[in-house]
């Protein structure tokens, strides 16, 4: 028997005295909740029983024909283990099934790879039949990364893990994302990974749904511990919680559909008589408040490091140095105060950079830790020799305590200017939360069922059902629907739409958005992490968490810089040691640059080396530039799900429209309906009304309207009986029962009613099913697709009852946007299922010359692959259910906001407004950002190919013109902050306007 909610009940994990930090959780006994499956696979399982098995999917790469598809499945089936294994060329993938005590991942990887083709393991791919994976997305706040190396150096430990699928580190925000198997690997395991690689972790939030961390205040007490701990255990539904006493948090997991959060949160306060309060922990205020305490960090360090490092600077100066010039044993005054105080910028306020040097240095890897470590090493420990030499010698060598002081300083300043335009990059996302208000009113009913009581509530505890009171000026709190009232609403902030949008009884409303007239009673929908803003939200932080591929090159040249800067820095010393040790440049050198030596001399050269070279700059170049631009279409009404699709859509060259929804406003409506037998009109639109009525399409909505009006306003022009019901009600009144309905893409709809055979759609739907269609009928059907009209057939019993002409208007912008397209030197093509004199005629009107006609779903996303083959990028614009394996296969899929899930699902884009501006939007937007990233690597490579000449002394032998190490730090500061200034700039980015690519002159 299964165990039931009563079966569970709460025990503790460590008996007798409670410790801070123990887990409670709910349990079955025996039963893993994760393992209990309601459906079990039978079937093609059975060949495999009793084997251990596994299931992989490879991306394999490189193969261009049959032959090759052959030959990756040879190579796979020849290893021992390999159970089957199936390659397909379009998807250039293999699904392969092995025996894991024979075989691992890596091999497969091997063999395919020496079979000359490019192999990669798909992380999410790594399920088994025998039991269901349940994945979480985890994201993780990581502190202590300076540049790209760092970022390989976290990803690469993280994708080390079991039961890790996916990782992925953004330098720019300090997050990571990880995909990972909770019955593998914990949250708690994945920072101790991060902590143990030397960096700081913390663990934000995760996509379960029925997880939070309550902030409780009121416990002061070890007491107070143990009555909270008996409160959540008398909670029904309450799975699993943990307490953290020094933080006085409390996570929770629950069961939503048996307790809901508003109800632990009441009843914490209840069962504690008001002891104990709890408030839901917002993740993205703690992020923000992450981000103003390390610039803040940031900040009192380089203050201290000023405050240490000026007097340091200005003891150098002959009419202060004067009142220093007492002796204390062998040693000068000032250079005693001068080691002192550099000692604490050193090895006090310097210590960030040793320790996150040594945490690289462990991993084997080097960032930019390692070069200031190295640099500001140098230029001290030769002081601090100098100094003790010139004690026990009396031979006193220049000191620069101040190159190691100026050096850190200026270096803390750079990243302290890093921090806040990193920040900046953000302001997107900040934006958006701050949409969402902090409060909403709950009505609350008394015994009568009525709403006499508003509650003030957090808007983080807002529940499906809830009704909720929002009143004039104050913003919506959740997604719902209007049960009561009338207003208007600005979307603008959230669809990019300027226009307001009136509200009614039955109008949906979105979380986030502004209430500006009437007081609306609504009943919310979607709360927490399914409402629209909080997709939103996610949509733009996945996009910034990813990569474009153009980062690989900076990667690349992460992984080699800072060994091959060292080198430089060698290289630098040696040359000009070797040169003065042989006399090759004068003395006179020596002395104009206060060295008495060709040692210090060189010395100084190569520690100019060490810390003027930047890898920061080359790894913030695209990260935030990409963070930048997501942020700005999705203020735009453009949200990009990824920085690759950003990278592709600047070099589109076609941009496939699909017609109905699209091109036109996805509004028809009859124009005309005639019937070609005895047939009364009124019978022929009720019979093609009830056949539509359970199609989704856009011109089946328009027959069953059409027929509603007919005989509702066209025979009973009167309707007093239409006010007292619903339209569903009317309309169910008068619709006849259809059996058997099913939808055929591409042809239209068929089914049962009153026991005969029903088809509406079009002429192939008909021919498939030997329906004859008059010479009179057709005429007709022709005539209305010359006018750029629908003819929609509808067969009964196998006979041509009539036809249905509709239109679909289109969009206003859609003849400029497509004039647009081609002015910027992309191509617009029209691929529609509609037959070929409407598509015709459609095409001519809005001016695209390329058109295809009559093509099926599937049909679609076999035209991209031939666009695709000359290696032409192709975007698709759909709105569709049927649009969405175009969106796939496209290699930019751009889904009209207001279509259906499934076609945004399938997208690269979002186009929020469902305004074809925004195509060029989207394209303009990519050329733009990609033009940023371009000139920001521009930046960072000749800044070091420059720089680095310039401090090893290439010039000083004509110009006398040197880089003293602690202007060459702050050269390399500054590096950095001026990549993210340039990709700041396109903050400033600004919609083309349509006149102006058109060259269109307004008077």
């Amino acid at each position: 028997m299964a165990p039931t909610i009563r079966d569970l009940q709460l025990t503790s994990i460590t008996g007798g005295r409670w410790r801070s930090g123990t887990p409670i959780r709910a349990m079955a006994d025996d039963v893993d909740p994760e393992d209990v499956g309601l459906l079990d696979s039978y079937g093609d399982e059975e060949e495999l029983e009793g084997k251990e098995v596994r299931r992989i999917q490879v991306r394999v790469t490189g193969m261009t024909c049959s032959a090759c598809s052959n030959s990756v499945e040879g190579a796979i089936m020849a290893l021992r283990g390999v159970e089957t294994a199936t390659v397909s060329l379009l998807q250039n993938k293999a699904h392969v099934v092995f025996d894991p005590r024979f075989l691992k991942d890596e091999e497969i990887k091997n063999a395919i790879e020496d079979a000359g083709f490019e192999a990669e393991v798909l992380p999410d791919s790594n399920t088994t039949p025998q039991k269901s994976q349940k994945t979480f997305s985890g994201q993780f706040r990581i502190g202590g990364m300076t540049c790209a190396a760092c970022v390989n150096s976290v990803e690469g430990i993280l994708r080390e893990l079991p039961g890790v699928k996916r990782a992925v580190v953004a330098l720019a925000t300090s997050l990571g994302e990880v995909e990972y198997d909770p019955s593998v690997t914990s949250k708690d395991e994945i920072v101790n990974a991060i902590e143990e690689a030397g960096f700081d972790a913390a663990f934000l939030q995760s996509n379960e749904q029925d997880k939070i961390l309550l902030n409780i205040s009121g416990l002061m007490s070890e007491k107070d511990f143990h009555v909270l701990q008996d409160i959540f255990k008398n909670i029904s539904g309450l799975k699993q919680f943990e307490l953290r006493s020094a933080l006085s948090e409390v996570e929770v997991i629950f069961d939503p559909e048996v307790v809901g959060l508003r109800d632990i949160v009441d009843l914490i306060k209840r069962e504690s008589n008001g002891k104990f309060r709890a408030n839901v922990r917002n993740p993205y205020a703690c992020g923000s408040s992450n981000d103003a305490e390390q610039a803040s960090k940031m900040f009192r360090l380089f203050i201290t490091s000023l405050l240490l490092s000026v007097p340091v600077f200005l003891i150098r100066i002959p009419c202060i140095n004067f009142f220093f010039r007492k002796h204390l044993g062998p040693f000068l005054f000032s250079d005693l105060l001068k080691c002192v105080l550099v000692s604490f910028v050193q090895f006090g306020v310097g210590k960030r950079f040793y320790v996150a040097a040594y945490r690289a240095l462990r991993n084997g890897s080097t960032n930019m830790d390692v070069l200031v470590a190295l640099g500001t090493s140098a230029s001290y420990f030769y002081s601090v020799c100098a100094l003790l030499y010139g004690a026990l010698t009396g031979f006193w060598s220049p000191l620069y305590f101040e190159t190691s002081a100026m050096l850190i300083t200026f270096v803390l300043f750079g990243k302290y200017l890093e921090v806040l335009a990193k920040g900046k990059t953000s302001d997107a996302i900040k934006k958006l939360v701050e949409l969402a208000p902090a409060t909403a009113l709950l009505l609350v009913k008394d015994t009568e069922g009525k709403h006499t009581v508003e509650r003030e509530i957090d808007s983080l505890l807002i529940q499906p059902g809830d009704l909720l009171k929002v009143l004039p000026g104050a913003k919506i709190p959740s997604d719902g629907m209007v049960v009561w009232g009338t207003s208007y609403a600005d979307e603008s902030m959230v669809t990019g739409e300027s226009k307001l949008i009136p509200k009614g009884l039955s109008s949906s409303v979105i979380g986030g958005t502004m209430n500006l007239h009437g007081a609306l009673h609504i009943q919310a929908t979607k709360v927490g992490s399914n409402t629209t803003l909080s997709q939103i939200i996610s949509l733009v932080e996945t996009a910034q968490m990813s990569k474009a591929p153009i980062q690989k090159f900076a990667d690349y040249v992460a992984s080699i810089f800072v060994p091959t800067v060292v080198l430089m820095s060698l290289i630098t010393f040696l040359g000009w040691f070797l040169c003065g040790s042989l006399g090759a440049y004068p003395e006179a050198w020596l002395s104009d640059s206060k060295s008495n030596n060709c040692f210090v001399f060189s010395l100084m050269f190569s520690i100019s080396v060490v810390v003027i070279a930047c890898p920061c700059a080359l790894g913030l170049a695209t990260p935030t530039a990409v963070m930048v631009a997501t942020g700005v279409g999705a203020n735009h009404g453009v949200l990009i799900k990824g920085g690759d699709a950003l990278e592709r859509a600047q070099n589109v060259r076609y941009v496939i429209f699909d017609k109905t929804g699209t091109l036109t406003q996805g509004k028809a409506s009859v124009t005309a309906a005639k019937v070609f037998s005895g047939m009364d009109l009124g019978d022929f639109l009720t019979l093609a009304a009830s056949a539509e009525a359970s199609s989704e399409h856009p011109l089946a909505k328009a027959i069953i309207d059409y027929g509603y009006h007919y005989h509702f306003f066209g025979k009973l022009p009167t309707g007093k009986t239409i006010g007292k019901q619903s339209k569903e009600d009317v309309i169910s009144e008068w619709l006849l029962e259809a059996m058997d309905f099913s939808a055929i893409p591409g042809r239209g709809v068929q089914c049962l009613i009153n026991g005969k055979k029903v088809l509406v759609g079009n002429r192939n739907l008909l021919m498939e099913n030997n329906v004859m269609i008059p010479m009179e009928a057709e005429s007709f059907v022709v005539e209305l697709e010359l006018n750029a009209k629908t003819g929609i057939l509808l067969a009964y019993d196998g006979t041509l009852v009539g036809v249905i002409g509709v239109a679909d208007p289109l969009k206003r912008e859609a003849s400029v946007v497509v004039e647009g397209l081609k002015k910027m030197g992309v191509q617009p093509i029209m691929v529609t299922g509609d037959n070929w004199r409407t598509a015709r005629a459609v095409a001519k009107e809005v001016g695209i010359e390329d058109w295809r006609a009559e093509v099926m779903p599937a049909g679609k996303a076999e035209v991209i692959r031939t666009l695709q083959k000359d290696g032409s990028v192709v975007a698709m614009v759909g709105d569709g259910i049927n649009d969405s394996p175009a969106l796939a296969a496209a290699d930019v899929g751009m889904a009209i906001g207001a279509g259906t899930d499934i076609a945004i699902e399938a997208a690269d884009y979002v186009l929020m407004k469902n305004n074809l501006e925004d195509v060029i939007t989207a394209i303009d937007l990519s050329r733009k950002t990609f033009s940023r990233i371009r000139w920001n690597y521009f930046f960072a490579m000749a800044y070091n190919l420059v720089a680095i000449p310039v401090a090893a002394g290439v010039l000083f032998p004509f110009t006398g013109l040197r880089l003293p190490p602690w202007l060459a730090g702050a050269c390399m500061a500054l590096s950095s902050v001026s990549v993210v200034c340039s990709s700041l700039l396109l903050r400033r980015y600004k919609k083309p306007r349509l006149t102006t690519i058109l060259e269109i002159t307004v008077e």
